[in-house]
């Protein structure tokens, strides 16, 4: 007779608040690391306090509008260092919009500020098992994610890109499975892709299961992992990172 390990109805995590803060740094590097993401690392003495304790925080970027006023768009913490003042935040250049714009013309010693973030959900360090699911916006969450992990974690991931131009590689000491999932990029709001990878996919029960895509994509596959894979809702965090035909919109969906 064999038994199942047991876990609990929800996955043991602490949100935590910080203190809003807005902090005005420089520009110190910009790199394209593959065709359609560019990496820009801010500097600056405001960063001495930063918080940042979950792979997923979002910080606010504030750009100036065509208008002249200011437009905020999040993005994930990619990277940061409190000791040398270093903050590092992926840009998926995916639309046209002011925060686009302002990368692609992003040069050595240009201003930004950057608000927040307003908190952290701080997972327990007893879940050691995760399914990571997402497109190229998700991918800086995805990528902090496994760069952060310790040994004896398991780190599944399904990532939706336009091609073996876009794939990334990440140093990990958790043993992660990386799969790349093509569609064009006029299919980013299509889940159809992704729910052909997932298919006949086995979630293990513990398995901190985290979505982030176009949100009607990330609906469909929570709905997925729920109803096809049988895997319970409370172990599921599912987010629209993004709305096509919105600007600046996104929705929470668990």
């Amino acid at each position: 007779m064999t038994s199942s390990p047991i876990f609990p109805d929800t996955p043991a995590a602490e949100r935590v608040r910080h203190e809003l803060k807005r902090r005005a740094l420089t520009v110190s590097a910009v790199e394209r690391i593959t065709p359609n993401m560019l990496r820009i690392t801010l500097t600056g003495s405001d960063l001495a306090d930063f918080p940042s304790a979950s792979p997923d925080d979002h910080v606010k970027v504030f750009i100036e509008g065509p208008d002249g006023q200011a437009q905020m768009r999040d993005y994930t913490p990619r990277r940061f260092d409190r000791a040398s003042c270093e903050l590092v935040l992926d840009f998926a250049l995916h639309e046209a919009g002011p925060a686009t714009a302002w990368a692609l013309a992003a040069k050595q010693g240009d201003p930004l500020i950057v608000g927040g973030p307003r908190g952290s959900l701080v997972l327990s360090k007893e879940i050691k098992r995760f399914l990571l699911i997402g497109d190229e916006t998700a991918l800086p969450a995805i990528g902090r994610r496994i760069e952060e992990a310790g040994p004896g974690v398991d780190i599944t991931v399904y990532a939706a890109v336009t091609g073996p131009e876009e794939q990334q590689s990440f140093a990990s000491a958790a043993n992660v499975s990386l799969n790349w999932v093509y569609r064009p990029a006029e299919d980013a709001a299509s889940a159809q892709r992704l729910l052909g990878a997932l298919d006949d996919l086995n979630v293990a029960p513990g398995t901190y299961v985290w979505v982030a895509a176009e949100a009607s994509v990330a609906r469909a596959i929570r709905t997925h992992i729920v109803e096809k894979a049988g895997y319970p809702l409370a172990w599921i965090k599912a987010s629209g990172y993004w709305l096509l035909g919105q600007a600046d919109a996104h929705e929470k969906l668990d």
